[in-house]
């Protein structure tokens, strides 16, 4: 079949996807979009792309075009997603799905009613750790999972974020932390209790009137004995930045690295204990796209490793590229569909809503 035309829309985070797209041996990045027009121009020229847009709806209407990649700011990405599958594209976006249980329903139904790809790029279930993490417990090696624990704290207090960032809910982008534990007990959240604690600076408060410096949420998973923990925070509270996820089983347990640049622990037997290497996942792509992975390309040559643009959030960009291509070209549904991306972020929205309500049990509305 031909290649399967990209238009990639927001040229921050987006560009990194442009070099993948432009590789994979199934795509091509068709467009580019962005409201800035230099910054537009720049990229366009850096990358040798002809067709540029700066008005999103413009790509709308361009039969050719095959799929949609939103990496806008957070406020476009339920808009953007609903108008692509109603013109017939498929849609793939960055995280979260959308900042309401009611966007996160309407992109479901979008999906459903198009019969198109939909996927959220949620880059926690793709990157190396979680790819590791993953074998453990498909091999069995862990055994039976009994808890899992994930936190995203970032400290976003310093100038130079977009504007909608400053006192934005925690639990509105909860994903990162959400979604591996969900992924990796294979089930979906069915209710959730949170509870805030601390307060951010007043200034902050005024836009969202979320005053938590810190959320910390009890997820029960449905059809299953587990509960899950996350705890997100992202402003006045100081902490090292850290997107993680721990897994404890019956045989044995994962936790992530404390500090960066350590490594991750396994937990054996009562009290044995011992860092490993998290392996590369490139072997899992196309050789085209292996290298975006991150850990470097040698050149026996020069004798050096160089690291390419594309190859960040712990190598996940290339699997969640070759995921988006390969559902479209087997006319499938994507590993984070609609309707799995929509409980991984409502468990999120759900659980703020406790967390404003005085830790009320909240229950996760269903898709479909």
């Amino acid at each position: 079949m031909e290649k399967v035309k990209v238009a990639v829309v927001g040229l921050g985070f987006g560009a990194e996807f442009i070099p993948i797209y432009q590789k994979h041996p199934d795509a091509e990045c068709y467009a580019i979009c962005q409201r800035s027009e230099d910054h537009l121009n720049e990229i366009g020229d850096q990358f040798g792309i002809e067709r540029r847009f700066t008005k999103f709806e413009d790509l709308l209407s361009i039969d050719e075009l095959d799929a949609i990649h939103v990496v806008s700011p957070i406020a476009d990405h339920a808009w953007m997603a609903v108008a692509s599958l109603n013109a017939g594209k498929h849609a793939a976006c960055t995280v979260p799905m959308a900042t309401t249980t009611k966007d996160c329903l309407a992109i479901a139904q979008a999906r459903k009613k198009s019969g198109k790809v939909y996927m959220m790029m949620e880059t926690a279930v793709y990157s190396r750790e979680f790819l590791y993490a993953k074998e453990l417990v498909d091999s069995g090696k862990l055994g039976e999972i009994q808890f899992l624990r994930g936190s995203h704290q970032q400290n976003m207090g310093l100038p130079g974020w977009p504007d909608y960032w400053y006192g934005f809910p925690p639990m509105h982008y909860a994903t990162h932390a959400v979604s591996p534990l969900l992924c990796l007990a294979r089930k979906q959240a069915e209710s959730v209790v949170c509870h805030g604690s601390g307060r951010i600076q007043e200034d902050y408060i005024k836009l969202y009137n979320s005053p938590f410096a810190i959320e910390t949420a009890i997820i029960k998973l449905a059809g299953s004995k587990l509960a899950c923990e996350v705890t997100r925070s992202l402003f006045n509270t100081i902490r090292q930045y850290r997107e993680s996820f721990d897994v404890y089983g019956t045989k044995l347990s994962f936790e992530w690295e404390q500090v960066a640049g350590e490594d991750p622990v396994i937990y054996t037997g009562y009290e044995d204990a011992e860092r490993v290497k998290v392996p590369d996942y490139g072997r899992l792509l196309p050789k085209e796209i292996a290298p975006f992975t991150g850990r470097g390309v040698y050149d026996e040559e020069h004798e050096h490793t160089s690291f390419i643009q594309g190859s960040g959030h712990g190598g996940s960009h290339p699997h969640l590229t070759h995921e988006f291509i390969r559902a479209i070209v087997e006319n499938r549904e994507s590993a984070v569909d609609a309707n799995t991306a929509a409980n991984w972020t409502m468990t999120g929205i759900c659980a703020h809503e406790s967390a404003m309500n005085d830790g009320k049990r909240i229950r996760i509305p269903k898709t479909g």
